[in-house]
């Protein structure tokens, strides 16, 4: 990971870690999601973010630690369940996904900024797409303490935006559609869902991956269920849903901007800088570093080009594709105990993960409490050890015969 890791030969620090997971929660992208939770009310919306993250960062650790004790990024531990060229087909949609998240969190940037400052979205995106390149070109461990300074004022002006928000606790009208609790959670689980095919990627070099995976998830967690929050109680206590009209309101127009541009620059930084390593997955040939650059640029152009306003539908895409995928590997790493990329293409797992594809959008036609991931992941990973128990056991069988003969 050059850039990132390679001044570091030591590993990363338990704080570092931390760091980097504050900047990817601390989002535009969360907040606005937050708002959709509204028409549930405060008190089980609340509820429906804890159980939602609570049932997603459980999975990110176990994604975290998968890597982390391989010391291998995401996609190369795809590798392990799904063989060499199976796993091919989750670095190029992982690629996809990243770049989508690239471009909406410049969109969704962007339109906040210029919601401020009128000087035209497109002009934000490029200021926002540029100081992402940056940050690439850079690293984040050259960055050192401009990062920290970053972090540090993204979370004092996040505590006055709270401030402004919840200093009236008069409820307005919910806004949007009504939504059922299930939902909500889904919707809740869904953002660190869409971490699963990237924490590796940050973890892999750390000094100690177990806990470096746990501190990454703790932070991330809390962050992200405070924007979360940040977002339904815009919509509910002050019956907006623009968070730029918000700090626009609150006379929060320079900090309000930064709050903006920081937070969608460290969080996009994650989205494209690990694009980058799972090309690499893809190709040895290809540079890391530029085709993170790549795409930096296709998800600034994007963001300029199309409407991205309504992103659930894509966060539901994202977890019917990578929900069924990580429940394989967290079978075949902690319960089959595979460790090495055996073949080219394991067919069995691939089958499983189709059938668990299949199911996550068949459960999303149903309104289940605790959502659809965690039911689809549990099927999905108890499929994948029956399946593998069998292969283990007819493999036994075809040894013991050939020792016979």
């Amino acid at each position: 990971m050059e850039g990132f890791m390679s001044s570091n030969k030591k590993g990363t620090s338990l704080f570092a870690n931390g760091l980097i997971w504050f900047g990817a929660g601390v989002s535009i992208a969360e907040i606005l999601t937050g708002t959709y939770l509204a028409p549930l009310g405060f008190s089980k919306g609340v509820q429906a973010i804890i159980l939602g993250h609570l049932i997603g960062c459980i999975l990110l650790f176990l994604a975290g630690v998968i890597g982390g004790k391989q010391r291998k990024s995401a996609m190369e531990t795809v590798k392990v369940s799904f063989g060499k060229r199976g796993g091919l087909l989750f670095s190029f949609l992982n690629v996809l996904q990243l770049v989508g998240w690239t471009a909406i969190m410049i969109y969704d940037g962007a339109l906040a900024a210029d919601g401020i400052f009128h000087t035209g979205k497109w002009v934000w995106c490029l200021v926002i797409g540029g100081l992402i390149a940056l940050w690439i070109l850079i690293g984040v461990s050259n960055l050192g303490k401009v990062n920290l300074i970053a972090m540090t004022a993204l979370f004092i002006l996040t505590l006055i935006l709270c401030r402004i928000i919840f200093a009236d606790t008069s409820v307005s009208s919910p806004l949007g559609e009504a939504m059922t609790f299930g939902a909500a959670v889904e919707l809740s689980v869904a953002m660190p869902l869409s971490w699963l095919p990237v924490i590796s990627d940050y973890i892999r070099e750390a000094k100690q991956p177990v806990a470096a995976s746990a501190v990454s998830t703790v932070v991330y967690g809390i962050v992200s269920c405070w924007m979360y929050i940040i977002g339904m109680g815009i919509a509910i206590f002050t019956g907006e849903s623009d968070i730029a009209s918000i700090m626009v309101k609150a006379g929060l127009g320079v900090a309000g901007l930064l709050i903006i541009i920081f937070s969608t620059v460290t969080t996009t930084f994650l989205d494209a800088f690990s694009a980058g390593v799972s090309s690499v997955s893809i190709s040895g040939k290809i540079n890391e570093k530029w085709a993170a650059l790549a795409a930096v640029v296709v998800g600034t152009a994007g963001a300029m080009i199309f409407p991205m306003d309504d992103i659930t539908d894509f966060l539901y895409l994202i977890g019917s594709v990578f929900a069924p995928m990580v429940a394989v590997q967290i079978a075949d790493f902690f319960v089959l105990k595979h460790r090495c990329v055996l073949r080219n293409f394991d067919i069995a797992n691939l089958m499983v993960w189709g059938l668990g594809f299949l199911l996550y959008r068949y459960l999303m036609t149903i309104d289940l409490p605790l959502g659809n991931t965690l039911p689809d992941m549990v099927i999905t990973a108890l499929l994948c050890v029956v399946v593998g128990k069998i292969r283990m056991r007819n493999q036994t069988v075809k040894e013991k015969e050939i020792g016979d003969s």
